[in-house]
């Protein structure tokens, strides 16, 4: 009786779509990906490779703050491009961030806002 039922609702499972199948597996894909596609095209920064990896705060908010500086990108203020790509960063990895990454990056914020003179 069980093996019926397994059946039953191996047939019942919805079929794909039209709209489904129109747009294929190449949608999702790109879907995954946004924040990287963002990252590579808008006029964001030119951050240093794996400066959110770095263990010190303080070389955390030194790089931002020099690649801010040196920005021909950037839309506003170097102060205010560093700290939204540091937001930004900390937004898109999410859960997968570990707690003691997070807080590095949170006490980054603070050293930040101590190297651009804000309160």
């Amino acid at each position: 009786m069980s093996q019926r039922r397994k059946k039953a609702a191996r047939k019942r499972a919805p079929a794909k779509t039209a709209s489904h199948q129109r747009h294929g597996g190449a949608k999702k894909a790109s879907r995954k990906r946004w924040s990287q596609h963002v990252t590579d095209t808008s006029d964001a920064l030119d951050l240093k490779h794996g400066v959110f990896k770095l263990h010190d705060p303080r070389r955390i908010a030194a790089s931002l703050k020099r690649s801010a500086e040196q920005s021909d990108r950037r839309k506003a203020n170097p102060y205010r491009s560093a700290l939204s790509m540091l937001t930004f960063y900390i937004n898109r990895a999410g859960k997968n961030l570990p707690k003691t990454q997070v807080t590095r990056l949170q006490r980054a914020k603070d050293e930040l806002k101590k190297q651009f003179g804000r309160p």
